[in-house]
């Protein structure tokens, strides 16, 4: 295969080691059905659901079991058939402990739930739905962002007058080091993703779709370009490879990548005509419009040298992070730290009951070595001001001043050095000599700024 060099790029970033050959030729494997799942109800951005069923009821596999009436939210659907055992505090992989529901799974009356690729080839015509039909297919079945922070994807497809969308981006670059879910969704359900695509411009009036795929994954593009040119370029689509570099997959990072374009700061894509849409999202578009399948199974790399079996697997959203280890053979003796997520922008979770979410796109496994440092090397030390986290920054803050400041509970200072507009990527942290947990001091001062603001609403 000829070398495919993507000079698109943006201002910043870094490049970590990529890791992705513990799993990039893993097919993708069906997990069995557990004995018991855990189903958060925040499982998005928005409102959070409340349970529309009690203990000891029986619920069947893609029922609505959790529901909210805000615009921005998404219901929550049961991956199985079985009892309701407890409405409980459980474990979160990001804010520590929310409401879920326990179900006990009914072992004599749950088959396997297999993915629904061979539904989809090149005769699909989205022009069969209407855009009510996509947009309310979308709703109700619970779709959102599974590559980011969970944003309901029907508010973001459906069309609005006062904010027309004109090209639809998708995001296919996986920029995180370890992941690689969506690569293989990429060659092997390369039909039901580009039907969720196609359905998605539909819907949001979107006249051209770019994909942008980073230039490490000759074989995706070449796959997805060759489905293109069956359909005969079908619906403006163009494949765009970028130029390999983290936060690469960052929503406006790639907009200005393939574009040119940079969304002002405090906005979204929208208010200059963009849609951006994630992969393994586009994927579920296509099954819960055409099948009717609610979201309740994902696709979740399970990688790194702590882990027996990595792999890339099609679990159910509520499967304890214990039970998929099982399934891939147990931890090794040298595991010492576990992320739900990708080592750059993922949190690490001590508690291996916590469940997965529609947006866990990977379990990473770290060894010892991995998580630390020779002595000298992991000893914080006073910051030299040497401009690396200025120089990679992709967002062109001062990440330093602004941990400076919320180090010293000076909020208004963080705010002046546009706290809010950090994206978290981690890339200040991952350069800086002195070892500081730069994101970190970020993190806490959004935090301390969040409830600072509930105090006083």
């Amino acid at each position: 295969m000829a070398e495919i060099r993507g000079k698109y790029t943006f201002p910043g970033g870094t490049h970590p080691p990529e890791n992705k050959h513990f799993s990039e030729n893993c097919p993708i494997e069906t997990v069995p059905v557990p004995k018991q799942v855990a189903v958060l109800l925040s499982q998005h951005l928005g409102a959070i659901c409340v349970p529309t069923v009690a203990k000891k009821d029986a619920v069947e596999a893609g029922q609505v079991i959790g529901q909210s009436d805000a615009f921005v939210s998404a219901p929550i659907h049961s991956p199985v058939n079985g009892t309701v055992k407890d409405i409980t505090l459980l474990p979160h992989p990001v804010i520590g402990r929310t409401m879920g529901i326990v179900i006990d799974v009914d072992a004599d009356n749950n088959e396997i739930k297999q993915p629904v690729n061979d539904r989809f080839d090149k005769t699909f015509n989205p022009d069969n739905y209407t855009v009510e039909q996509i947009c309310g297919a979308v709703k109700e079945g619970g779709i959102v962002g599974m590559g980011g922070a969970g944003f309901p994807t029907q508010v973001k497809i459906e069309p609005n007058p006062r904010l027309e969308k004109k090209v639809l981006i998708i995001n296919a670059c996986e920029c995180e080091p370890f992941i690689t879910c969506d690569y293989r969704v990429m060659l092997e359900w390369t039909w039901q993703m580009l039907a969720g695509i196609r359905l998605a411009a539909r819907a949001s009036g979107c006249k051209k779709i770019r994909i942008g795929i980073e230039d490490n994954k000759p074989e995706a593009i070449e796959a997805i370009s060759d489905a293109i040119r069956q359909l005969g370029n079908a619906g403006n689509i163009q494949v765009v490879p970028v130029k390999t570099k983290y936060p690469q997959g960052g929503e406006r990072q790639l907009i200005k990548s393939v574009l040119g374009k940079m969304v002002p700061t405090g906005s979204i894509p929208p208010t200059i005509g963009v849609c951006v849409l994630n992969v393994a999202t586009c994927a579920s578009i296509a099954e819960a419009v055409v099948t009717g399948n609610p979201l309740t199974h994902r696709v979740i790399t399970v990688a790194g040298c702590a882990i027996s079996k990595p792999g890339n697997y099609y679990a159910p959203i509520g499967m304890r992070v214990e039970d998929l280890i099982a399934h891939c053979g147990g931890l090794t003796e040298s595991a010492a730290k576990v992320v739900m997520g990708g080592p750059m922008m993922g949190f690490a979770i001590a508690d291996l009951s916590t469940p997965l979410t529609k947006t866990s796109g990977a379990l990473t496994f770290l060894t010892k070595s991995a998580v630390t440092r020779a002595k000298y090397e992991k000893q914080q030390t006073a910051c030299i001001r040497c401009g690396r986290c200025l120089a990679v920054c992709p967002e062109h803050l001062n990440p330093t001043k602004i941990a400076h400041a919320v180090k010293h509970f000076r909020m208004d200072i963080a705010e002046d050095y546009y706290l809010s507009a950090c994206i978290e990527c981690g890339c200040c942290s991952y350069v800086c000599p002195a070892n500081i947990e730069i994101t970190g001091y970020i993190k806490t001062g959004k935090l301390l700024k969040a409830r600072a603001k509930k105090r006083l609403g």
